[in-house]
């Protein structure tokens, strides 16, 4: 009998996979979504801003403090939830200006916001180790380091 090969996908194509599933969990409206009388149990309003060298500058939103300044070619998931959200925002020719919401629910849940837009990214859906990356920017709300 030969073995059965199944052809390789080329990195391109995985890039493109791990976009579409971000892009799909921004659009779809999975029934887990907050209610209108839930209220967050930690928040945080940030900006981020990229830096000529490929680097992300992250910034509290309310009075322009920096959280964290993510390295070029580092915090993979970050920069691909932004893009889609980001996409959104340049479809609806809306600006900038307004910020993304980091939320931590009462549940458990962890959601990221496009405040301009409204669409709403269930992190936790991508696994804990995706949602910490979001997680962390939530820790100096905390006061932790």
């Amino acid at each position: 009998m030969a073995a059965l090969s199944l052809p390789r996908l080329p990195p391109a194509a995985m890039v493109a996979l791990v976009l579409g599933a971000i892009t799909l969990a921004v659009v779809w409206r999975p029934g887990g979504q907050p209610t209108s009388s839930e209220a967050p149990t930690i928040a945080r309003d940030l900006r981020f801003e990229d830096l000529a060298d490929g680097g992300v500058r992250v910034r509290d939103a309310r009075n322009g403090e920096e959280i964290a300044l993510l390295a070029p070619a580092s915090n993979a998931f970050i920069r691909g939830a932004l893009r889609a959200l980001v996409r959104d925002r340049r479809l609806g020719d809306q600006g900038a200006d307004q910020p993304f919401r980091v939320a931590a629910w009462p549940d458990g849940r962890l959601t990221l916001a496009d405040t301009a837009t409204g669409r709403t990214v269930a992190l936790e859906a991508f696994g804990a180790t995706n949602a910490g990356a979001f997680a962390r920017l939530l820790a100096p709300t905390l006061g932790r380091p």
